[in-house]
């Protein structure tokens, strides 16, 4: 067994313009909401408004880290950092433009090539151009490796067949970046033959199907590809090797704020209305969960550093993604369990945190896939921790 490596989740020190950051982020939104383009929201989830991602673009709030050239404004991961936290602090819908920003434009800025950069960054930056993320697949749970969906050679180009499942936004988005089988799997490597497409969902023979999810809102989907053109410059990063590229993208999703703000506004709720209603019994309990969260944000933090410095902080990915599904689930039933508290002595539970919490019960499962199931997770940090 080799010995496991020493990592540090020491945070790098915010940005000096953080405070002018997080008052450029609060005045959008305040703006937005006054102008009735916004509204406070009774459900936990990114939500979706195409006018609030173009507002997000003309402030420049979107591929902040990027380029100039391509509609960025070279910024640094840190203060990228400070205004995603104040937009998911206030519940603002960005669902559009989310994945775009958060994983789809670095991929392509990383792996792709210049036309790709020129045809896809700029639009993105501006809040027009939505992606989706085409991995998990019917049957095969979490093994990516066991992804039946194929791209063949045809000419100059490709034809592709399969389904995507869990494919969130889809039907909102122009675009997906899907991994796809190129070469027979060899069991010697079972991850190799995976290469990386950006696929047009508007080409002939992709049609989008809804997956209603128990809170009755329509945010999955089922993505299926019936002998779908691709044109060369389709293919994403270097053929076969679409594994390390995934791998790289995860580190993206797993880590950011969105793993400890996702049910901020329930616990938010809690603590202004029936924390001091209830007293001791639950102060102790909602004061757990705050220095939790200072916790995973320390964490969150350092990785985004990492992610700076141009490193491929998987393993900490992985932890952090780990323990924030957990933090999610306690948040949640922490909430519950002091909303029965108050019910029993006669304390009525506000309707907006009643309603937040009746869809967070219900998001719950969805806390332990999304990213990653946890069974992976911990695969992974054993891995890293030379466990297995």
């Amino acid at each position: 067994m080799s010995a496991a490596p020493i990592f540090d989740f020491l945070p790098p020190l915010l940005p000096a313009n953080a405070g002018s950051l997080r008052a450029e982020v609060r005045d959008l939104v305040a703006r937005e909401r006054a102008a009735g383009r916004v509204a406070v929201k009774d459900r936990i989830g990114l939500a979706y408004n195409a006018g609030f991602s173009r507002a997000c673009g003309e402030a420049g709030l979107i591929g902040m880290t990027w380029p100039k050239r391509y509609g960025g404004r070279e910024a640094t991961a840190m203060e990228r950092y400070v205004v995603t936290e104040e937009l998911l602090a206030a519940d603002a819908p960005v669902r559009g433009h989310w994945v775009a920003d958060r994983q789809s434009g670095p991929v392509i800025l990383r792996y792709g090539t210049e036309a790709q950069r020129e045809r896809f960054l700029p639009p993105i930056t501006r809040g027009e151009c939505f992606f989706c993320i085409g991995l998990s697949e019917p049957d095969s749970g979490s093994d990516l490796a066991a992804v039946r969906t194929r791209a063949v050679r045809e000419g100059a180009g490709w034809r592709l067949n399969g389904t995507k499942l869990w494919t969130t936004n889809a039907q909102n988005s122009q675009f997906m970046i899907a991994i796809c089988r190129t070469t027979p799997q060899d069991m010697k490597d079972r991850y190799h033959g995976l290469s990386q497409f950006i696929i047009d969902l508007s080409l002939p023979g992709v049609s989008i199907r809804p997956v209603i999810n128990m809170a009755g809102g329509h945010e999955f989907n089922e993505v299926h590809f019936e002998d779908v053109p691709l044109a060369g410059d389709a293919l994403l990063g270097t053929l076969d090797e679409g594994w390390k590229q995934v791998s790289a993208e995860l580190a993206y999703e797993r880590s950011g704020p969105e793993r400890w703000l996702s049910t901020w506004q329930v616990l938010a709720e809690l603590n202004a209305t029936l924390g001091p209603a209830l007293g001791d019994e639950a102060e102790d309990r909602i004061g757990a969960l705050l220095a939790e969260t200072l916790t995973l944000r320390e964490m969150s933090l350092s990785i985004a550093g990492m992610l700076e410095r141009g490193m491929t902080p998987n393993l900490e990915a992985a932890i952090v993604k780990d323990l924030g599904t957990r933090f999610e689930r306690r948040t949640v039933e922490v909430t519950r369990d002091l909303a029965e508290l108050a019910t029993e002595r006669g304390l009525a539970v506000p309707v907006r945190l009643g309603s937040l919490l009746a869809s967070a019960i219900l998001m719950m499962p969805a806390f332990t896939i999304r990213g990653g199931t946890t069974e992976i997770l911990r695969g992974t940090i054993a891995r890293g921790l030379g466990l297995r």
